[in-house]
């Protein structure tokens, strides 16, 4: 295990890309109430940023368009901050110490909105760090330490193309899946995620079946179990998904619990040319054209 101190001027810069549910089965619930899930999920090109220096002292920050929101609230509680500390306290049990480090957070996405932000920042700080202090870890101390800090956040250290079952840790990539272009939609209100599963009627739904490199072509066929109560609770969710087909897409979707919805255009120039037309109807609202980030050979 190598260990740096990090001390130079030049920030460790890692992207913690948007975390996207083309489609999520919920296929069962546990005794302890975690609800079991099939999820097939994708990551974009845009999403928060963590930027990572090496200072006297221990501190964080928080810039961007939705900081306001997370300034608000305890920043100790903070992903990025519990991934810090549950890294060094690792990296310590082995008789050494990293130095103290400045953590920038640049936070692009909405905040709860079900597109993974805090799960994403969470990941992206163990990576970053890992570089930053030059650190030797084995990937199942790594995938370990992720779940322990949530369960979106092991799907999230991979950031491309996979399956994840069970509660999230049942991971499988998928590296031929291809580029999407997408725009991401969002009325910048939040929905209850515990009050969905409560709505949900059905919680022994039909697994994810197995589609070998014919994902796209199955995107119909497949759904997201959580859609119809959020629809329920938030009555935007059905109009950003009625704007998105409006808007030529191809498939048209909430991801997660919401209340982020996604379209999947044929081309980047319509998901662009949708998104825009978007922005100016709903100039309150988070639009975002993306491209996803492709599979890739392990």
């Amino acid at each position: 295990m190598g260990l740096s101190d990090g001390k130079g001027a030049v920030d460790t810069v890692e992207a913690a890309p948007a975390k996207i549910n083309l489609a999520l089965h919920v296929t069962g619930q546990r005794e302890d109430g975690y609800h079991l899930l099939d999820m097939l999920v994708t990551f974009t090109e845009a999403g928060d940023v963590v930027r990572i220096r090496g200072a006297a002292e221990d501190s964080f920050s928080i810039s961007g368009r939705f900081a306001s929101e997370l300034l608000q609230s305890d920043a100790s509680n903070n992903l990025v901050l519990k991934a810090r500390d549950l890294l060094r306290g690792h990296v310590q049990k082995s008789g050494l110490t990293p130095a103290p480090v400045a953590l920038r957070l640049e936070k692009n996405l909405p905040v709860a909105s079900g597109i993974g932000g805090g799960s994403a920042d969470a990941a992206a700080a163990l990576r970053g760090l890992i570089r930053h202090w030059q650190l030797e870890i084995g990937d199942k101390t790594l995938n370990d330490m992720a779940l322990i800090l949530g369960a979106d956040v092991p799907m999230c250290l991979a950031s491309q193309p996979l399956i994840a079952k069970g509660i999230g840790e049942e991971i499988t990539l998928l590296p031929q899946f291809p580029k999407l272009s997408l725009v991401l939609v969002n009325p910048l209100k939040g929905v209850s995620t515990p009050h969905i599963f409560r709505l949900l009627k059905d919680k022994q739904n039909a697994p994810l079946e197995d589609q070998g490199q014919s994902w796209l072509s199955m995107m119909d066929a497949l759904r997201n179990d959580l859609q119809p109560p959020a629809v329920k609770l938030l009555p935007e969710i059905g109009d950003m998904l009625a704007m998105l087909h409006s808007q030529g897409a191809d498939v048209a979707r909430m991801s997660g619990s919401g209340a982020t919805c996604f379209g999947i255009f044929s081309d980047w120039e319509k998901a662009e040319a949708a998104a825009a037309s978007l922005r100016e109807q709903k100039p309150g609202w988070y639009v975002q054209e993306t491209r996803t980030i492709a599979g890739r050979a392990s």
